[in-house]
């Protein structure tokens, strides 16, 4: 190789590693690693003035202790060592004063100290003064706390997100995230966000740094490049820095997915240049949900409920209006996508806007939907649904009061564009309301919760409203109208070992699985979603169900059985018992005791009838794994464990 400048940079960055990704990958960290390790260099350098007054201080003061003759205490001249004379300024120059050393000072030498004492006095203050102005100093914070954020990063010990951009929709999906335990790191550019994401309720602790997300070195900063990174969330309010973002991760990190959010086809379709990023569109996703609300009104609140998180209430089922007219106001990126959607839908939809845009063959009004005159020539006053999609929210909300001055009943769709602005809607009463942080937040969370429960929401519109109101029946009746928990289990060797023999045979109804070791003739509080085997996915499948090993399996249901069901795939009697009544002693010793041909089988088996209470299977997963006293039902005369 004949450049030697390519050498150089080959041999600091990238060894003998050829692809030009690998040393992209590591030279962002270096660069960003120095700018982080930058603070001690800042402080040698503003102190370097207030060091060099000080250390010239000192060693004037020691010099002249030493030239200065004293007296011993037989009055004959002396003079003071460099160390003594050293040993006696640092002890005055640091006010601590144990007296005058080795010997009673004459007064030319009290009158050197008094100067000395002056001079140290007037150096401290000067230095002291320096290094309060360097806390002060904005860059000397920066790169206080980048420093400081850069070891954090570099402690995380497990699977994080690296979350570009903390407004609405990063805090809404930070806490989320963490309730679900996942670790997560922020990096945002304004640095009032960060400074709010330290009084955050968190359990864990969340590093954040003010930075430009769209800057390669900040990403590097923030664990873009740390093995325990997991994913790339981009979902600042700026499309071109999510681009940016994108970008990076795709270059430095292609094995890594990236979730980025975006207003623009334009710019989605520059995002999946580079590889295979899940873009948002939250207008795009409105269009889509109220297409769903107005033809299947069940599915789109089982929709909304499951996005919505563990916690959350049953969501109202809205009624659709009837078939007829549509008025839009405002058509932007929003009304576009709207349009779109409603006119797939078999919708007629009259735009009104101040200059008449050009839309094809929609039909359009031209003027300010606040006139009487210009929501006639729309028909709002026959219209079954009023849209009010401006990018200002003072504006929608007026649209909102006229359109409904003047037609009472219209279904109402509006944008809310500023969190300050909700209760206004929320008073307003609007039926379909568009917030694009929450839009993007929930599906973002149903992407990154459980990668089933969004196979699943992308399946759900396909199977019919009367299966969707019929699953919710389900899901009320056994778990309530507050979401349970939601969660997947894998029936592979390792998170299921006491099922693979049962799974084998091919005769493994999910029904049998979903027993309760408490009492097998009672069911587990949980409704299954969706059972994937390899390809192939069953929605709210039926107890008769043959699953197989390797099966992956989404549930909703509450705790409890989330911990029943988990006894039951890794202990072998619990197993036993929900499978087919058998009580299989659990320890090793019991199972030596009742072997087989054992004399001591009979009389274990009538000491186990005849002590109420006393089981040598394990309980419920609690109780099996150390817990506390299990609760839950027991019929009369039944185990209490499996």
């Amino acid at each position: 190789m004949g450049n030697p400048l390519l050498v150089f940079w080959m041999r600091l960055f990238g060894g003998e590693e050829e692809p030009s990704s690998r040393r992209l990958r590591r030279r962002i960290p270096f660069a960003s690693a120095a700018q982080a390790s930058a603070t001690i260099f800042l402080i040698l350098r503003r102190m370097r003035a207030p060091l060099i007054v000080l250390i010239t201080i000192f060693a004037i003061s020691v010099l002249g202790l030493t030239l200065i003759p004293g007296k011993d205490p037989g009055g004959q001249p002396a003079r003071m060592g460099f160390f003594d004379a050293f040993y006696f300024m640092s002890y005055t120059a640091t006010t601590i004063g144990f007296g005058e050393l080795p010997n009673t000072f004459t007064y030319p030498q009290r009158l050197w100290v008094t100067i000395t004492i002056y001079l140290t006095v007037i150096g401290w203050a000067y230095a002291i003064g320096s290094l309060l102005g360097l806390l002060q100093d904005r860059a000397f914070r920066h790169a206080l706390a980048l420093q400081h954020f850069t070891r954090k990063v570099a402690r995380l010990r497990e699977p994080f997100l690296l979350i570009a951009g903390y407004g609405q929709t990063g805090e809404l999906l930070g806490r989320s995230l963490d309730a679900l335990g996942r670790r997560f790191v922020v990096i945002d550019r304004a640095a009032e966000r960060i400074d709010a994401l330290e009084l955050d309720p968190y359990h864990a602790d969340v590093p954040g740094l003010a930075g430009d997300a769209g800057n390669s070195g900040h990403l590097g900063v923030a664990g873009l490049g740390h093995p325990y990174c997991e994913g790339v969330l981009a979902l600042t309010d700026d499309d071109e820095v999510n681009l940016a973002v994108a970008m990076a991760a795709a270059l430095l990190r292609p094995e890594l997915p990236v979730i980025a959010r975006t207003i623009s086809p334009a710019i989605a379709d520059r995002m999946r240049a580079f590889g295979t990023p899940s873009v948002v569109n939250p207008f795009d996703c409105f269009g889509d949900h109220l297409s769903i609300a107005l033809r299947a009104p069940a599915t789109y609140q089982l929709m909304m409920w499951l996005e919505d998180g563990p916690g959350a209430e049953l969501p109202p089922r809205g009624r659709p209006p009837a078939a007829g007219g549509w008025v839009m106001c405002g058509y932007g990126r929003f009304g576009r996508e709207l349009t779109a959607d409603l006119r797939a839908e078999g919708l007629e939809v009259c735009v009104i806007e101040p200059r008449s845009p050009a839309t094809g063959d929609i039909s359009v009004v031209a003027g300010d939907g606040f006139e009487p005159g210009v929501m006639a020539r729309a028909g709002i006053e026959h219209a079954v649904g009023f849209v009010a999609g401006t990018d200002n929210d003072t504006t929608n909300l007026s649209l909102i009061a006229a359109a409904r001055r003047v037609n009472p009943k219209v279904f109402v769709a509006a944008r809310q564009n500023k969190p300050a602005t909700a209760p206004l809607f929320a008073a307003m009463g609007v039926d379909s309301l568009l917030v694009p942080t929450e839009v993007i937040a929930h599906e973002v969370y149903a992407q990154l919760s459980t990668p089933l429960l969004w196979r699943f929401l992308q399946e759900l519109p396909a199977r019919g409203d009367e299966w969707a109101a019929r699953l919710i029946d389900r899901l009320t009746d056994q778990c309530g109208r507050h979401l349970p928990a939601l969660w997947k289990v894998r029936l592979t060797a390792v998170e299921a070992p006491a099922l693979q023999s049962w799974l084998t045979a091919g005769d493994a109804r999910l029904g049998d699985l979903l027993r309760s070791p408490e009492d097998r003739e009672l069911r587990l509080e949980a409704v299954p979603l969706l059972v994937l085997h390899g390809d192939n996915c069953v929605l709210a499948p039926e107890d008769d169900l043959v699953l197989a090993p390797g099966d992956e399996i989404l549930l909703a249901g509450r705790s409890t059985a989330r911990r029943d069901l988990e006894t039951t795939m890794v202990i072998d009697a619990t197993r036993e018992y929900v499978l087919s009544g058998r009580h299989v002693p659990a320890s090793w010793i019991w199972r030596k005791l009742a072997r087989p041909g054992s004399r001591e089988e009979p009389r274990l088996a009538a000491q186990e009838v005849s002590r109420p209470g006393h089981h040598p299977w394990p309980r419920r997963g609690p109780h099996a794994a150390g817990g506390g006293r299990p609760r839950g039902r027991r019929r009369a005369g039944g185990p209490s464990g499996g």
